[in-house]
Protein backbone atom coordinates (compact mmCIF):
# COMPACT_ATOMS: atom_id res chain seq x y z
CA UNK A 1 0.00 0.00 0.00
CA UNK A 2 2.75 2.47 0.92
CA UNK A 3 4.53 1.85 -2.40
CA UNK A 4 1.43 3.18 -4.17
CA UNK A 5 1.98 6.59 -2.57
CA UNK A 6 4.81 8.33 -4.35
CA UNK A 7 6.86 11.44 -3.81
CA UNK A 8 4.63 13.45 -6.15
CA UNK A 9 1.67 12.86 -3.83
CA UNK A 10 3.73 13.78 -0.78
CA UNK A 11 5.00 16.90 -2.55
CA UNK A 12 1.43 17.95 -3.33
CA UNK A 13 0.34 17.31 0.28
CA UNK A 14 3.19 19.48 1.58
CA UNK A 15 2.44 22.17 -1.01
CA UNK A 16 -1.24 22.27 0.03
CA UNK A 17 -0.39 23.25 3.63
CA UNK A 18 2.38 25.70 2.64
CA UNK A 19 1.09 29.14 3.59
CA UNK A 20 3.60 31.73 4.86
CA UNK A 21 1.88 34.08 7.26
CA UNK A 22 2.30 36.26 10.33
CA UNK A 23 0.41 34.85 13.28
CA UNK A 24 1.31 37.61 15.75
CA UNK A 25 4.06 40.23 16.21
CA UNK A 26 6.14 37.36 17.62
CA UNK A 27 5.25 34.37 15.44
CA UNK A 28 5.49 33.59 11.74
CA UNK A 29 4.36 30.26 10.33
CA UNK A 30 4.11 28.22 7.18
CA UNK A 31 7.20 29.29 5.23
CA UNK A 32 8.27 25.62 5.12
CA UNK A 33 5.92 22.67 5.05
CA UNK A 34 6.47 18.94 5.23
CA UNK A 35 4.62 15.75 4.40
CA UNK A 36 5.61 12.30 5.55
CA UNK A 37 4.44 8.81 4.68
CA UNK A 38 4.26 6.25 7.46
CA UNK A 39 4.79 2.50 7.30
CA UNK A 40 1.03 2.29 7.92
CA UNK A 41 0.36 4.11 4.64
CA UNK A 42 -0.79 7.40 6.15
CA UNK A 43 0.31 10.90 5.19
CA UNK A 44 0.85 13.55 7.88
CA UNK A 45 1.70 17.19 7.24
CA UNK A 46 3.04 20.10 9.22
CA UNK A 47 4.33 23.64 8.84
CA UNK A 48 7.14 25.49 10.54
CA UNK A 49 6.36 27.86 13.39
CA UNK A 50 9.05 30.51 13.92
CA UNK A 51 8.94 32.48 17.17
CA UNK A 52 10.79 35.50 18.56
CA UNK A 53 11.86 33.42 21.58
CA UNK A 54 13.30 30.64 19.32
CA UNK A 55 10.94 28.02 20.77
CA UNK A 56 9.37 27.37 17.40
CA UNK A 57 8.96 24.12 15.57
CA UNK A 58 10.21 22.94 12.18
CA UNK A 59 7.68 21.65 9.67
CA UNK A 60 9.10 18.12 9.89
CA UNK A 61 8.72 18.00 13.66
CA UNK A 62 5.22 19.40 13.39
CA UNK A 63 4.30 16.59 10.96
CA UNK A 64 5.97 14.07 13.30
CA UNK A 65 3.91 15.40 16.22
CA UNK A 66 0.78 14.90 14.13
CA UNK A 67 1.90 11.34 13.31
CA UNK A 68 2.68 10.43 16.93
CA UNK A 69 -0.62 11.96 18.07
CA UNK A 70 -2.29 9.51 15.70
CA UNK A 71 -0.40 6.50 17.10
CA UNK A 72 2.35 5.97 14.52
CA UNK A 73 6.12 6.33 14.68
CA UNK A 74 7.67 4.78 11.57
CA UNK A 75 8.33 7.04 8.56
CA UNK A 76 9.31 5.69 5.14
CA UNK A 77 9.21 8.87 2.99
CA UNK A 78 9.55 12.59 3.65
CA UNK A 79 9.16 15.76 1.58
CA UNK A 80 10.07 19.26 2.77
CA UNK A 81 8.56 22.05 0.67
CA UNK A 82 10.19 25.50 0.68
CA UNK A 83 7.96 27.36 -1.77
CA UNK A 84 8.42 28.28 -5.41
CA UNK A 85 8.51 24.61 -6.41
CA UNK A 86 11.60 23.87 -4.30
CA UNK A 87 12.17 21.02 -1.91
CA UNK A 88 14.56 21.16 1.00
CA UNK A 89 16.45 18.92 3.35
CA UNK A 90 15.74 18.53 7.07
CA UNK A 91 17.90 20.69 9.34
CA UNK A 92 20.38 19.05 11.68
CA UNK A 93 17.98 19.05 14.63
CA UNK A 94 15.27 17.39 12.53
CA UNK A 95 17.72 14.80 11.18
CA UNK A 96 18.56 13.83 14.75
CA UNK A 97 14.89 13.78 15.77
CA UNK A 98 14.03 11.60 12.76
CA UNK A 99 16.82 9.13 13.55
CA UNK A 100 15.59 8.67 17.11
CA UNK A 101 12.05 7.70 16.07
CA UNK A 102 12.65 4.17 14.85
CA UNK A 103 15.43 1.64 14.38
CA UNK A 104 14.85 1.76 10.62
CA UNK A 105 14.79 5.55 10.30
CA UNK A 106 18.13 5.60 8.50
CA UNK A 107 16.40 3.94 5.54
CA UNK A 108 13.84 6.74 5.26
CA UNK A 109 13.73 8.23 1.76
CA UNK A 110 13.82 12.01 1.45
CA UNK A 111 13.04 13.90 -1.75
CA UNK A 112 16.12 16.04 -2.32
CA UNK A 113 15.13 17.46 -5.72
CA UNK A 114 11.71 17.33 -7.37
CA UNK A 115 12.91 18.18 -10.88
CA UNK A 116 15.40 15.31 -11.04
CA UNK A 117 13.51 13.14 -8.50
CA UNK A 118 16.76 12.73 -6.59
CA UNK A 119 16.14 10.76 -3.42
CA UNK A 120 18.50 10.46 -0.44
CA UNK A 121 18.25 8.24 2.59
CA UNK A 122 18.37 9.79 6.03
CA UNK A 123 21.46 7.69 6.79
CA UNK A 124 23.30 9.60 4.03
CA UNK A 125 22.49 12.89 5.77
CA UNK A 126 23.58 11.70 9.22
CA UNK A 127 26.29 9.03 8.78
CA UNK A 128 27.91 7.24 11.71
CA UNK A 129 24.97 8.13 13.93
CA UNK A 130 25.74 7.91 17.64
CA UNK A 131 22.50 6.10 18.59
CA UNK A 132 22.74 2.93 16.51
CA UNK A 133 23.97 0.93 19.50
CA UNK A 134 20.87 1.73 21.54
CA UNK A 135 18.57 0.36 18.84
CA UNK A 136 20.77 -2.75 18.61
CA UNK A 137 20.38 -3.30 22.38
CA UNK A 138 16.62 -2.81 22.13
CA UNK A 139 16.38 -5.44 19.37
CA UNK A 140 18.26 -7.98 21.52
CA UNK A 141 16.00 -7.46 24.56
Amino acid sequence: MTEEIGFTELYEAAKRVYNPRTVSPFIEAGSVSAALLTAGGNIYTGVCIDTACTLGMCAERNAIANMITNGESSIIKLVCYCGEGKTGSPCGACREYLMQLDGNSGDMEILADLETMRIVRLRELIPEWWGDDRFSLQEKA
